[in-house]
């Protein structure tokens, strides 16, 4: 564990305490997080040749796409059967972010609100090693999905025959209309995300993490939700998104490490048998 318990030794006696509990926990969070970097190495996938390599890469292939693959991928989707349509709008809806933040936020306020001195040493410990790690996931999958919420309505590019084609050139910029925010896809942004965040903390669960967000990704253009490309860039999006957040906390040694060589690893967390073990010291009479 990288992070040290942050409650102090108030007495568990006293009722009024808890409050003063769940602001120290909060503000320790915070405090945590914005502490300034320990590190000068910057990651290896930041590197000004690959950025960009990378960049030039990846414009042309937008690019490529918008031209030859949006418009006639949208047309074959809307002959798609209706039995296929019916499967992916079940899909979609499994690829907005709430389904991660809110469960994340009510675990983070339950530690907030049940981490006490009264526990012994090492279970506070355990909170607060999961507390960093549901705060990273919390900012991970979260915080790029909102910067480009508001983002998307100002490119203003229409949706698939919003204005009765499928052009993929139509957009109405400056706007604040749902129909003119299809670049980039927000379902993308936030699957892809949640695949590299929850990735990077447990790699083994990257296979059917990265499954869960192609099929997300395939759901908006089947749909016709979305083109091809505003899921490239929203996949792309969501996945730096996530990486600059991983980053932010590696360099502060909270639930990553930052090697010299600029590969970023996760610290263990604790173990499944100690969290269940401090899960019964909560749930206690």
């Amino acid at each position: 564990m990288s992070v040290r318990s942050p409650i102090k030794q108030v007495p568990a006696e006293r009722p009024a305490a808890r409050l003063h509990w769940v602001r120290a926990n909060i503000g320790w969070c915070f405090a945590v997080s914005g502490r300034p970097s320990k590190f000068a190495v910057t990651p290896v996938w930041r590197a000004l040749l690959r950025l960009a390599v990378g960049s030039v890469a990846g414009i042309a292939i937008v690019a490529a796409t918008m031209i030859l693959v949006d418009a006639p991928a949208v047309t074959a989707a809307q002959r798609a059967p209706s039995w296929l349509i019916q499967v992916f709008d079940h899909i979609t809806e499994f690829g907005k972010s709430l389904w991660f933040l809110v469960p994340i936020a009510v675990a983070l306020a339950m530690i907030a609100l049940l981490a006490t001195p009264a526990l012994p040493r090492m279970s506070r410990g355990v909170l607060a090693a999961l507390a960093v790690r549901l705060g990273f996931l919390f900012f991970a999958i979260g915080l790029p999905g909102l910067v480009f919420t508001v983002g998307k309505r100002l490119i203003g590019r229409a949706r698939p025959f919003v204005e009765g084609s499928a052009n993929p050139l139509i957009y109405r910029p400056l706007g604040w209309n749902v129909e003119y925010a299809s670049l980039p896809s927000g379902h993308a942004i936030d699957a892809f995300a949640a695949a590299m965040a929850i990735g990077a903390l447990w790699p083994r669960a990257r296979f059917v993490l990265w499954t869960y967000a192609v099929l997300i990704a395939v759901s908006r253009v089947v749909l016709t939700a979305h083109f091809p490309s505003d899921v490239m860039v929203g996949a792309v999006v969501g996945v730096i998104g996530a990486l600059l957040v991983r980053d932010w906390y590696a360099a502060r040694r909270l639930a990553f490490v930052l090697c010299a060589d600029g590969t970023v690893r996760p610290w263990p967390g604790p173990s499944f048998a100690r969290i269940k073990r401090v899960a019964g010291q909560l749930i206690a009479p």
